[in-house]
């Protein structure tokens, strides 16, 4: 519909006007806030699952390898043909062997399940660049024979063990004695605590060298497998099918959104829940503008009237009315639109500030994989909502106007 000069005019006089019925005014300003709030809180919301989307996956992939080559329940026996096959892939940016299993560490009368994993230093920091995670010394204090061990740092904490002790590592690949299955012990230095930042892997994993967990597990010559780091790892599922073809029978290739996909599902669908019901917040706001403008419509029939005797058709009166909603549609969404940029920008100063005002923690570590409420402010959920927005606040004014477009000049001015 073309909009001419004096509607436009009149329709803005209509929202800027001192109104008899204050009431009416009540609403518009309800209806505004409504709106902001709606807004706000789904900009601030949607930036932090992205937030939480982007942490989760940087610290997973802080620790993980975008892709691994797995053998079967005896391992990669003939692993270097493999690895020299997956570091010649032109996607592939480093290779290495690594070895894994279950045990349980010991010290001083604490004992805790722990995940082991054995593997090159030199080529474990070209993979993931597990080296810069390092709270006290360094990977390159695991050496061959040596059975040093690195621990994270709430397992470290949970055993009371500190760099320089002593711990007993117990694996399940034990000896057969005349008193039966014997598990398998054997001490460890400790040579240094690393920080992912996640419970999972701060809580329960162990690092050794590679020779030494072949030797532990008992493993000869083989390898659990092969880890990769991609140049580009959005393409991790495309290179995985691409080894697999490439590959010897008997082994398999996951990738990093496989091993992880339950994670990253979960996100995405409380992202899109979220939406959905935050946006219910914009509805409510919708159904005062119906509201402000029903009212309006009853306040203005006289003016109606004279408008239409004056000439102006239906359609033009339909758009006066249309404007006036509009536009509380528009400071809303726009009030809402700065305040949850602002606030999604300044997320991670504003929540340690409120947690260190009452002393609270929102996100334990015990408990949530990162500790911090991330923040990740997108251009294109900024314009989703407040596209939404404006098309929920525009829906909302048709009723209202086509009403006003039916007021009769007779029956309006019957009892003026």
């Amino acid at each position: 519909m073309s909009l001419q000069p004096y509607e436009l005019f009149v329709g803005l006089r209509y929202t800027r006007a001192k109104r008899r019925n204050h009431f009416i005014s009540f609403i518009s300003l309800i209806s505004m806030l409504g709106i902001g709030l709606g807004v706000m809180a789904l900009i601030v919301v949607l930036s932090v699952m992205n937030g939480f989307q982007k942490e989760i996956r940087g610290r997973i992939l802080g620790i993980t390898p975008h892709l691994q080559v797995m053998g079967g329940a005896d391992g990669l026996s003939e692993w270097q043909r493999t690895l020299e096959t997956v570091a010649a892939h032109p996607a592939v940016r480093a290779a290495a062997p690594f070895v894994s299993g279950q045990g349980m560490l010991s010290f001083d009368g604490r004992v805790e399940g722990v995940m082991v994993r054995g593997f090159l230093p030199e080529a474990e920091q070209r993979l993931i660049g597990l080296g810069d995670k390092m709270q006290h010394g360094t990977l390159h204090d695991l050496q061959a024979g040596r059975f040093n061990i690195v621990l994270g740092s709430d397992l470290a904490r949970a055993l009371g063990a500190r760099v320089g002790d002593s711990v007993l590592l117990i694996t399940p690949q034990g000896q057969i004695t005349p008193a039966g299955m014997l598990p398998r012990l054997k001490q460890f230095r400790v040579a240094g605590i690393f920080e992912i930042g996640m419970a999972p892997y701060d809580n329960a994993l162990a690092l050794i060298h590679l020779n030494d967990a072949q030797k532990l597990f008992r493993m000869g010559e083989s390898v659990s497998g092969i880890s990769g780091s991609l140049h580009d790892l959005d393409r991790a599922p495309q290179v995985a099918a691409e080894l697999e073809g490439m590959l010897p029978a008997g082994t398999w290739v996951t990738d990093w959104t496989r091993q992880n996909a339950n994670y990253f599902a979960v996100v995405a669908m409380e992202k899109k829940m979220m939406f959905i019901i935050l946006s219910l917040i914009v509805l409510v706001a919708a159904f005062n503008i119906v509201s402000t403008l029903v009212m309006a419509v009853t306040d203005k029939q006289a003016d109606i009237a004279i408008l239409r005797t004056l000439g102006a058709s239906p359609k033009s009166i339909m758009q006066i009315f249309m404007v006036q909603g509009t536009l509380i549609g528009l400071i809303g969404m726009g009030l809402g639109v700065l305040g949850g940029v602002l606030l999604a920008l300044n997320i991670g100063t504003l929540v340690p500030f409120i947690e260190h005002l009452f002393g609270v923690q929102f996100l334990s570590k015990e408990f949530y994989y990162i500790s911090e409420l991330p923040s990740d402010l997108h251009q294109s959920d900024v314009l989703v909502v407040a596209g939404m927005s404006f098309l929920i606040s525009l829906l909302a004014t048709l009723y209202p106007s086509w009403r006003a477009s039916r007021v009769q000049p007779a029956e309006a001015l019957r009892y003026e």
